[in-house]
Parts: structure tokens; C-alpha cells; sequence
């Protein structure tokens, strides 16, 4: 039984990868089958359409990410370190090539021809990161950490475009560095 949910985890993991590479449309079937090792059929087992199986990854994902700010929510308390911590932690993943991309930005720029219940899962990752980011804002606000110029929901919305347009410069010039060179003036702005 082991090795079914392994194959499972192997094929969500092949079509993250892939997802990140290229976006929903860069990839099929029989693109996982070559990498994981497995024929078609078995992965329509695991997931009997692509949108299942690219529901199942950003829904991993989301969990994922709630996880990272549960851990920043209780490790970190200051909310200046809490938006360096998030930050730093795409510029980290950009430089090592890690996770060189978030899995619902990149698709969210496909949202058009996403079948509808993986455009939910899409929508629900960027309401779960506005809620977060303007809690730590509004914190901060309160705590006098940051300079209040427009809603925190305003100032949320702009961080998370911010980080997210970044990440695609970075890999528009091939440089990771430039996720940096766009990201820290806008802390330093936010900051009092």
C-alpha cells in the first residue's frame, strides 16, 4: 500500500515541477508517465483527469503555505521580521533554484482556461495571503513598525503583486538577484 500513495506523491510532485516549468498547459500525462516511470493509465487511476491532479497539487500547496505562516505566526513575533522572513524566503527559494516560482501565481496568469474548481484553489491561496499579509500590516500599523499610508488591505495587495511580479522578472532577465533589487525598497518603504 506504501508504494501507491508514494507513486501518488511521486506523480503531485512531478506535475508541481512541471506546473512551475511551463504553467497547467506546458505539460500531459504522458509528460509525467516519462518522468515518474509509470504508464498513463496508472496516473488516470491516481487522478482521472488533469484538472484532479492539478487541484491536488495546489491544494498541497495552499497547505503547504498555511503551514509556513502558521510557523512565521508563532516563531516571529514582529511584523517587520515576519514580512523580511516571507520575503527573504522567496529570494532564498529564487537564488537556489528550489521553488523558483509560486504555484498559484504562475497559474494564476492562466486563471481564463483554468477549469473552475482548480481557478477556486487559485483564488483561495491569493485570499489566504491578503488575509495574512494585511493582519501583519495592520500589526505593524498599530505597533507603530510601519508607516500607514492607504489600508493595510491596500498595502497587502500591493506586497503580494510586488513579490509575485519579482519572481517573474527574475526569471524574464535569468537573474535571481533581481527579485531582491525589486523587493527590499519596498520594505524599507513600508518600514518606519
Amino acid at each position: 500500500m506504501g508504494n501507491v500513495s508514494t507513486k501518488a506523491e511521486d506523480i503531485v510532485s512531478c506535475a508541481r515541477a512541471l506546473i512551475i516549468k511551463g504553467g497547467y498547459n506546458s505539460f500531459s500525462y504522458a509528460d509525467i508517465s516519462s518522468v515518474v516511470g509509470i504508464r498513463k493509465a496508472s496516473i488516470h487511476h491516481h487522478f482521472p483527469a488533469k484538472a484532479d491532479l492539478v487541484r491536488t497539487v495546489v491544494k498541497q500547496y495552499r497547505e503547504e503555505g498555511e503551514a509556513g505562516i502558521a510557523a512565521l505566526e508563532r516563531n516571529v513575533p514582529d511584523p517587520l521580521d515576519q514580512l523580511r522572513a516571507y520575503v527573504g524566503y522567496w529570494e532564498a527559494c529564487i537564488a537556489d533554484a528550489s521553488h523558483p516560482f509560486c504555484v498559484c501565481a504562475l497559474l494564476a496568469s492562466e486563471i481564463q482556461v483554468l477549469p473552475e474548481d482548480v481557478a477556486l484553489e487559485v483564488r483561495g491561496h491569493f485570499q489566504t495571503l491578503s488575509e495574512w499579509l494585511t493582519s501583519i500590516l495592520e500589526r505593524g500599523i498599530a505597533e507603530g513598525r510601519f508607516a500607514s499610508i492607504g489600508t493595510a488591505r491596500e498595502n497587502a495587495e500591493m506586497l503580494m503583486a510586488t513579490v509575485h511580479g519579482a519572481m517573474l522578472s527574475a526569471r524574464a532577465y535569468g537573474d535571481p538577484a533581481i527579485f531582491g533589487v525589486i523587493t527590499k525598497p519596498l520594505l524599507k518603504r513600508i518600514a518606519v
